[in-house]
């Protein structure tokens, strides 16, 4: 199968993603505070994936919640410290070096995810290539800081 699709649409949502923050940091500014920016954002999330997911009348039934791993719950904590973070940070670094700050410790996550097999992923080798990448991230930082 062709992951030319969906590395596409992975591009448009990363691309849309990097003005999340930039519209938090601006929001923070109205509301005087990084937090209330967040709890705005997540808000609307909440209700338009709510909306979504009553749409599509997908099974689930609310005892399941129950069936879920502890570590679930992080998810909504990673989110939430994500749009906190850059409605806070943001204003500080600018948007370019918040990014690529930002994929850097994500590469440098994914591949300990990969490496490891965190939350039920199938663990995968590490290679010169992954770390080479991972070191280059961390070089892009440096160059948008420094260069």
């Amino acid at each position: 199968m062709s992951l030319i699709w969906p590395m596409l649409v992975v591009g448009a949502i990363g691309f849309t993603l990097s003005q999340q923050p930039v519209i938090n940091a601006a929001t923070a500014q109205t509301l005087n505070s990084p937090f209330a920016a967040a709890a705005f954002s997540l808000t609307i999330s909440a209700v338009v994936v709510f909306a979504i997911f009553l749409a599509t009348g997908a099974p689930t039934r609310p005892a399941q919640v129950l069936d879920l791993p502890w570590w679930s719950i992080l998810a909504g904590v990673i989110g939430a410290a994500f749009v906190a973070g850059g409605a806070m940070l943001l204003p500080l670094t600018g948007a370019a070096l918040f990014f690529v700050c930002l994929v850097a410790g994500q590469l440098l996550g994914a591949v300990f995810a990969d490496l490891v097999g965190t939350f039920g992923l199938e663990p995968r080798g590490l290679s010169f290539q992954k770390i080479a990448g991972v070191l280059l991230a961390f070089v892009g930082a440096a160059l948008v800081r420094w260069g």
